[in-house]
């Protein structure tokens, strides 16, 4: 049984042994339990209140004696903006869902990524891609310090034991792991595949309702951070961190997730997207998909994500006299879109669950055929769009895909062909109709 807190940002404290955390100070002389006080910073010191995150840890032994004699590793698949495959062309893409490997391999040995942006040491951008794990990380543990990362299961639950708690999430949920928080990921049903972003940019929060008000889209309550939960375990194991691109791994003798209590506002979290309050058009015409948003990445410019997390639900569609699935657009941001389960509207037949399209900025996308002609002439009854979970990473940066996306299997090279049926309507006869 998993406990958590609700609430998104809020000053959390939280005790594995009653007692452990220090009352009216951060770093007294001795910290109770003979823990070590560490604080672990998400933001600068001197960011303003309502942008600083920083928590206080207190544990077993400091994090100087988890970082110790690194040793450079290879990464095959996981990459890091900026980052271009040679001889991409622009266009639409679009893949199926990449299948399990037949060989072991853990969470962080099976990320892949698709597509990238960005620049990571400059803290702007992303990169999107999939896991594909197979194995549990028993005796490896891993923490990234270019990004915070962004899961998303679409098969098989995962249990992700972090420093600050542990977290179990299934398709249908995300969960987030800020920059710097030490974890492992254990596998349920053996094996997990879904998909990944990492953010390079400001951290993810709430996106301004604007004219909305208050109310509806994510709901702060419903977002879940775990309680303290620690190993007191001394064992040989391995320790990997993401920094500037590269993997670096080093040897323990005891296990880096020692974290008795912690208390403060930067920690992991998930959220159940079943929870996410849709809004939408009750007379007519189709708004934009940024009411849609759950979690955004605010860039320098006013009213621009470096990254929008967006999700497509289960809802009713009431719109009358209105196309009601996604217009014709091209658009100055880019899109990563991947499919949990059900069926796109947009896209009926082509895009599976577990698989993944790009539309980038400026390339025209829109409905395929099947659905054009099926949209323009239902009836303007009232329809709720049941079973369905499609998800996009926006970004005003545009996306370069990999080496491994332009080589995977799965890349459908005749994406583009469901548009070709797509007939031309035009009628010129004055009141003529088409």
């Amino acid at each position: 049984m998993t406990d958590y807190m609700s609430g998104f940002g809020n000053e959390f404290e939280t005790e594995a042994l009653k007692g452990a955390l220090p009352k009216g100070r951060n770093s007294p002389q001795r910290c109770p339990y003979g823990l070590y006080a560490e604080q672990l910073s998400g933001s600068a010191f001197t960011a303003p209140p309502g942008a600083n995150r920083r928590s206080w840890l207190y544990r077993i032994r400091p994090s100087v004696l988890h970082a110790r004699r690194f040793r450079a590793m290879q990464s095959t698949w996981w990459k890091t903006a900026p980052s271009r495959a040679a001889g991409a062309a622009i266009a639409q893409m679009r893949w199926g869902g990449p299948a399990l490997p037949d060989r072991p391999q853990t969470f962080v040995e099976s990320v892949r990524t698709m597509t990238s942006c960005g620049d990571a040491d400059g803290r702007i951008g992303m990169s999107a891609g999939v896991y594909l794990a197979t194995r549990d990380m028993e005796d490896d543990y891993f923490y990234n310090a270019d990004g915070e990362l962004l899961i998303l299961p679409q098969q098989g639950r995962i249990l992700l034991e972090t420093e600050m708690g542990k977290i179990a999430a299934a398709p249908g949920e995300i969960c987030v792991l800020p920059r710097g928080v030490k974890f492992r990921v254990m596998l349920p049903d053996a094996t997990a595949r879904g998909y990944l972003c990492e953010n390079y940019g400001a951290l993810l929060t709430l996106p301004n309702r604007g004219v909305i008000g208050a109310n509806g889209l994510a709901s702060a309550r419903d977002f879940l951070t775990p309680v303290a939960a620690y190993a007191d375990h001394d064992a040989p194991c391995r320790l990997t961190v993401k920094w500037g691109g590269g993997f670096y791994a080093c040897d323990l003798d005891h296990s880096p997730l020692d974290v008795v209590a912690w208390h403060g506002n930067y920690a992991p979290y998930k959220y159940d997207l079943r929870r996410f309050s849709p809004v939408g058009a009750l007379l007519f015409d189709h708004p934009d998909p940024s009411i849609f948003c759950v979690l955004t990445s605010p860039s320098s410019q006013p009213g621009v994500g470096d990254l929008d997390f967006v999700i497509f639900p289960e809802r009713w569609q009431v719109a009358e006299d209105t196309f009601r699935p996604p217009w014709f657009h091209l658009n100055a941001m880019s899109e990563f879109m991947g499919l949990i389960f059900g069926a796109y509207d947009a896209k009926p037949s082509g895009f599976e669950p577990g698989g993944m399209s790009l539309h980038n900025a400026m390339l025209p996308h829109g409905p395929d055929a099947d659905a054009v002609a099926s949209a323009t002439m239902a009836p303007s009854t009232p329809v709720k769009l049941e079973d369905t979970l499609a998800f996009m990473f926006e970004t005003r940066l545009p996306q370069h895909p990999t080496e491994y996306a332009l080589t995977l299997a799965t890349l459908q090279t005749d994406y583009e062909a469901c548009w070709s049926a797509l007939p031309k309507r035009f009628n010129g006869t004055p009141g003529g109709a088409a």
